[in-house]
């Protein structure tokens, strides 16, 4: 199960996740957020941490050419659009960037889930709706709505997620990811690196029994399959 640790803004806690196996960490870029890093703190973690994992920058209704000024001094793989973006423009980030797109959705019912097929980008990340808040809230939503999105596109899962709840969440979801900010701090911005850790193994448990019942489920469509194939030949 990946990891993304959300709301960085210091190097060494950027480097606490990336010691305890976060697949990406995220630097906010909304000036709504608490967790907004200062830029000079963006570009030294960006730089620090190339190639070691990948590096989001979050952005709410941001101009494009900062997104992409933004990529280029940050060294960001990822960029997370948080607000009202739409389809056409998350296409465009990604043309003009070069990165990966994360679309988030703010979830409080089926047809939110349903409205995210149109937006064909690498991601849907799935947030906990808050009225007057583009995320980070700490609030949970019903995870098996996320289990709902038919896109094809890999979900990561967020919104209110800590140690303790993360597990049920995935097997609730079946999620490609999750993401947590609010629940591996102290205070906003400033990350606990034993809370990173209890949340990854915990999330990494999680994601291993789902891996042994996918492969079980795979094994048993394979002996349908053949149990058919052999009942066709023998017919």
């Amino acid at each position: 199960m990946k990891v993304k640790i959300c709301g960085i803004t210091r190097l060494e806690d950027a480097e606490a996740a990336v010691s305890a196996g976060a697949w990406a960490v995220g630097l906010n870029h909304s000036s709504e957020s608490p967790r907004q890093i200062d830029l000079d703190a963006a570009e030294e973690i960006g730089r620090r941490l190339q190639r070691r994992c990948e590096v989001a920058g979050v952005f709410v209704n941001a101009p494009i050419d900062d997104i992409v000024l933004a990529v280029e001094r940050e060294r960001l793989t990822l960029v997370q659009l948080h607000g009202e973006e739409g389809p056409s423009f998350c296409a465009e980030v990604g043309r003009k960037t070069g990165c990966k797109v994360i679309k988030a959705f703010r979830v409080k019912n089926p047809g939110d889930v349903a409205a995210a097929r149109a937006y064909r980008t690498d991601f849907h990340l799935l947030d906990a709706f808050a009225h007057g808040a583009h995320g980070g809230t700490g609030t949970t939503f019903d995870w098996e709505l996320a289990s709902r999105d038919r896109s094809g596109v890999p979900v990561i899962l967020a919104g209110g997620l800590d140690p303790d709840n993360v597990g049920e969440a995935i097997d609730a979801a079946w999620p490609w990811a999750v993401d947590v900010a609010s629940g591996v701090e102290t205070a906003p911005g400033i990350k606990d690196p034993n809370r990173i850790v209890s949340f990854i193994e915990a999330a990494q448990r999680a994601g291993a029994v789902q891996q042994e019942v996918r492969e079980h489920r795979r094994a048993i469509k394979q002996v349908r399959r053949e149990v058919e194939r052999r009942t066709r030949t023998e017919g």
